[in-house]
């Protein structure tokens, strides 16, 4: 199946992508143990595309940082650069927290993609995921879905493609995600990657939503098993950084903060 596409594939010769640790790659490391993700894997896309050290690539994302940090701090980075690609992934650590206001956010997200769209040649927003398979996270689908209304409306004002993370049926799978089943795994990400590729018209090497390979079953007894060892090693110590207001983004810094020959 081929996903849809905005338009004839443009000439992308340079990218910058901003965002938290989705688009940083938390969940998918490298041989070096440097994260790499569905941004880079992208950008490799693109260069192939272009004649040898011709393409341009920027990751400005940090893990951890809510909207108001992705916009002060990446964004006009993002905007000095000037590249001719920027994705654009912000909000989700805002929409996970309590007390937070979707429609607030969205109003704050098309302020920076008002920004954006003034520097930059295509700006792709990025919805959320379909939390409904994450336990804690899926009572929260509807505040997502009510973000990710506000983040396509602004695309359509603002004539932007989108990477619609909610439709993509192959993250839905647990194989997609990292043990914590808060960031993607390597396969989730080079998923990502595909369908952000197609979107943008470039000619994608396999079908993102292709069918995982079959596995054993499994009981409802491993599988409780299995959540109650994800909640003890991951769920109550992420509750615990929230409630503390701790951020593991503080003291990271963006992996590639400047155009560079890819």
């Amino acid at each position: 199946m081929t996903a849809e596409t905005t338009s004839p594939a443009p000439d992308f010769t340079s990218y910058a992508a901003v965002g938290d640790s989705f688009t940083e790659g938390v969940g998918d490391p490298g041989p070096d143990g440097a994260f790499v993700g569905w941004a880079d894997r992208l950008a490799v896309l693109l260069a192939d595309r272009q004649p040898e050290h011709a393409f341009r690539y920027a990751n400005l994302a940090v893990r951890g940082k809510l909207l108001d940090q992705i916009v002060a701090d990446q964004v006009p980075r993002a905007r000095e650069l000037s590249p001719d690609l920027v994705t654009f992934c912000a909000g989700g650590n805002d929409v996970i927290r309590p007390g937070t206001d979707p429609d607030d956010l969205a109003e704050r997200f098309e302020k920076a993609v008002t920004a954006l769209t003034s520097d930059v040649g295509t700006v792709v927003l990025t919805t959320g995921f379909d939390t409904r398979g994450v336990p804690v996270l899926k009572h929260l689908r509807g505040k997502v879905a009510t973000y990710n209304g506000h983040v396509r409306a602004i695309a359509d004002r603002y004539g932007c493609p989108v990477l619609d993370l909610w439709s993509l049926r192959s993250v839905q799978d647990r194989r997609a995600w990292d043990a914590d089943r808060l960031h993607l795994s390597a396969e989730g990400h080079t998923r990502v990657a595909l369908r952000a590729g197609q979107i943008l018209g470039v000619e994608v090497p396999a079908d993102p939503d292709e069918e995982w390979p079959a596995q054993p079953p499994r009981t409802p007894l491993d599988g409780r098993r299995d959540d109650i060892q994800w909640a003890r090693e991951y769920l109550v110590p992420w509750i615990g950084r929230r409630l503390r207001g701790v951020s593991s983004g503080d003291h990271v810094s963006a992996k590639r903060p400047d155009l560079l020959p890819l």
